[in-house]
Formats: C-alpha cells, sequence, structure tokens
C-alpha cells in the first residue's frame, strides 16, 4: 500500500481547524514576539555604527540580550546570539575544542542520543584531530551519569549532553553528570533548546547553554549560546567582532527583538501555576484518548521526561503512512525530529534506544505548545486511534504482540 493511497479511503472525523502538535519542532510566534519585531523595524540602524539611528539599535539589542540572559539565569555578557540552535552547538563544541589549543590533544565526551546538530559538531571536531567518545543511553532513553564518569580521561576538555531529548522528552541528569565532569577537569555543555522557555534553566550547571528562540514561541534564525567566564572559546565566524569577538556578523536586531520579547512571556508561564498544572494534564488526555489501542508502546516512559513530548510506537505500521493521514484531516505531529523528516532508516535515537526496528518505523512524535488546547488533543487522540484501527484493518499482515 503506498502513503498517497491511504489518505482518501479512510473516513475519519474531520478537525474544524488546523490542530497542531509539532511543537518540539518549531512554535507558533507569541504576540509579543510579533509585537516586538514590527516595533523593530523602525530601527534600520547597524548597533555597531557610532551614531544615533546604530545607537538606538544598540540600545534595544542590549535591551533583548539582558531579557535572554535572564532566561539563562546569568549576566547579558554570558549570551552569545547565533542564527539558532544548531550554531549555538556548533560554537560550543567546535569553538572549545579549538579554544583549547591543539585540537590533537583534546578528548570530549557525548552521547549517542543528542540532536544531529552536537553529533555533526562532535564529528567536525574529530576531522580536526579530537577524540570523541559517544556514550549510549539506557533502554528509555536516560544517560546514566556512571557511564559519563567511565568515559572521562584526563585529556577530556568537554562533555556534551543534552538537557532534553527532542524526540522521546527524555530529561538527563545534566547537574550530575557536570559535577563529575567538572571534578575532572572538564567543561560541559548541554543542548537545552527543548527546555527553554519550559523549565528552569537557571538551575542547569552548564559552562554552555544552547537554546533556539523558535522552540518557545520566539521568530526561526535566531538563537543564544551562555558563555560562562571560564570558557575559552575560539569563534567560528571571524571578521567584525561583534558579540564581544565571540561571533562576526552585523546581529540580527529584529531577531533578537522578537527572541528577547519571547523569553519574557516565557519567564512568565514559568511562574504561571495553572500553566505548569496544564503541562502534564494535556499528556493524560492524549493516553486516555489512545487506552484502547493495542500495541502501543510509549518511548522513554520509565525516565523522566518532558510532559509536552510524547513519542509513540504502534506495531505493525509506518509512522509517516500515520503521519500523513492525520495531515490531511488537519492534525499535525511528526514521525521523529523535523530534522530527518522523509528519512527511510529509523530514528537514530530510538535505535541507540534498542528500540526494535518494527517499533522504531512506527513511531510518531506529539509535541504541546502554550496555546494547545485540551479540545484540541482530545480530538488528535480520537483521530489518531481511529486511524491506527483502520490501518491496521487495511494492513494484511499481523501486529505482533502488545509492548506498550
Amino acid at each position: 500500500m503506498t502513503r498517497s493511497a491511504v489518505a482518501p479511503e479512510l473516513a475519519l472525523p474531520t478537525a474544524p481547524a488546523v490542530v497542531y502538535l509539532d511543537n518540539a519542532a518549531t512554535s507558533p510566534l507569541c504576540p509579543a514576539a510579533a509585537e516586538a519585531i514590527r516595533a523593530g523595524i523602525e530601527l534600520f540602524g547597524n548597533p555597531s555604527s557610532a551614531h544615533p539611528a546604530g545607537e538606538a539599535a544598540l540600545e534595544a539589542l542590549t535591551r533583548a540580550r539582558a531579557q535572554v540572559a535572564r532566561l539563562f539565569g546569568c549576566p547579558a555578557e554570558e549570551v552569545v546570539f547565533t542564527g539558532g540552535g544548531s550554531e549555538a552547538n556548533a560554537m560550543a563544541i567546535v569553538g572549545t575544542v579549538l579554544g583549547h589549543g591543539d585540537p590533537r590533544q583534546a578528548h570530549i565526551v557525548t552521547t549517542a542520543i543528542e540532536h544531529s546538530a552536537v553529533l555533526q559538531s562532535a564529528c567536525l571536531a574529530q576531522d580536526l584531530g579530537a577524540e570523541v567518545t559517544v556514550v549510549a543511553p539506557n533502554a528509555e532513553g536516560w544517560i546514566d551519569p556512571r557511564t559519563i564518569a567511565d568515559a572521562l580521561r584526563p585529556n577530556t576538555v568537554l562533555v556534551s549532553v543534552m538537557h532534553a531529548n527532542n524526540e522521546t522528552g527524555v530529561v538527563q541528569p545534566i547537574a550530575e553528570i557536570a559535577a563529575l565532569a567538572h571534578r575532572a577537569g572538564a567543561l560541559v555543555h548541554t543542548d537545552a533548546v527543548q527546555t527553554a522557555g519550559k523549565v528552569d534553566l537557571t538551575c542547569v550547571d552548564a559552562d554552555l547553554v544552547s537554546i533556539s528562540a523558535h522552540k518557545f514561541h520566539g521568530p526561526k534564525g535566531v538563537g543564544a549560546l551562555r558563555v560562562a567566564p571560564s570558557v575559552r572559546l575560539a569563534p567560528l565566524l571571524r571578521g567584525g567582532g561583534q558579540e564581544a569577538g565571540r561571533r562576526a556578523g552585523t546581529e540580527n536586531t529584529l531577531g533578537v527583538l522578537g527572541m528577547g520579547a519571547a523569553a519574557v512571556q516565557a519567564l512568565a508561564h514559568l511562574a504561571d501555576i495553572d500553566y505548569q498544572q496544564r503541562r502534564p494534564q494535556l499528556r493524560q488526555v492524549l493516553l486516555d484518548g489512545l487506552a484502547e489501542v493495542a500495541d502501543m508502546r510509549i518511548n522513554g516512559i520509565g525516565a523522566p521526561g518532558m510532559p509536552e513530548t510524547v513519542n509513540l510506537s504502534f506495531l505493525g505500521l509506518r509512522g509517516d503512512t500515520i503521519v500523513d493521514v492525520l495531515a490531511a484531516h488537519g492534525v499535525c505531529l511528526s514521525a521523529g525530529s523535523a530534522c530527518h523528516a522523509g528519512e527511510s532508516s529509523p530514528s537514530h535515537v530510538l535505535t541507540a534506544m534498542g528500540v526494535p526496528v518494527d517499533w522504531a518505523r512506527s513511531a510518531v512524535r506529539v509535541s504541546f505548545g502554550r496555546f494547545t488546547t485540551r479540545e484540541e488533543v482530545a480530538h488528535a487522540a480520537a483521530l489518531l486511534a481511529a486511524t491506527v484501527h483502520r490501518l491496521r484493518a487495511l494492513t494484511p499482515t499481523g501486529t505482533g504482540t502488545t509492548g506498550r
């Protein structure tokens, strides 16, 4: 059965409007960020120019830097604006290796479940001569700090472990990992792209922290790296000396203003008790709606996780087929990381967790955002359950054994 032939054959309930449940890929722009961008259009000056137009842009940039710094819980001078989370990750990993001196004398530790931006940056560091150790997770996608401790060497300069996984939502024990790494004299980087604006980053004891604005209702194309004073970071982009010499290039003033406004809103929601209580409730609405679905498993269910992200496998089906059918009925979710959409190979994250291929290929990711409603989740759950039942009825092969 081809994917294109599936959707028209299904007689399923239709959503009254688009239901967006792919917030781990990107999130809708919040009104405050949109307004900050609109207001910033008048600030056409270059922040590096010593005249009134440039000074006005610099003043706005400085204000936004302070707003983002409060999200990190660090001084404003430790914030480096980037073109997104991927660049921030590359800057943290490759910049630290180059800043250490001879890359051939450097060793870094990372994990098999990192975002491709981290894994590819580690590969680049390896190409430059650094040694790289990749640590495996347990079956639930959790990194045991003891495996990090075992991987540390006298020449380990950096340990890079994500704060929460972008596919499963599993939260890693960064505080414990950082304590072990720091005792060994290594710096710590964490990719906090999936947690920024959702959990308190001020408790993250890492020397380098990457975030991306569009994951917490800010604009795309802008991110930030928190760089602690102890880090010797070699700039990857060199030229005009912007960002205190750590990242050359005229700053994306409009993007930064939107990011600053989104950071302010995110901090307000972190302090909103009602909103914090609603986060796990949405997850439960989804799971309640799927309670009668057989041969389903929740990937990463046994580990601490972000309630916004739910990774589900439906044995006997293809995740991308499920996504296509739901998309035809106005519900947006994904078959894994948006960075790997369209690939036929199973998720590298689920593979590293030891998820069998048949289960891994059937995985879909549902991820909620600040604007997601209970009604939307309930509708999506009903549609997802109906889709799974109907696709299985159309599939000639059996679905195997239950593995929830």
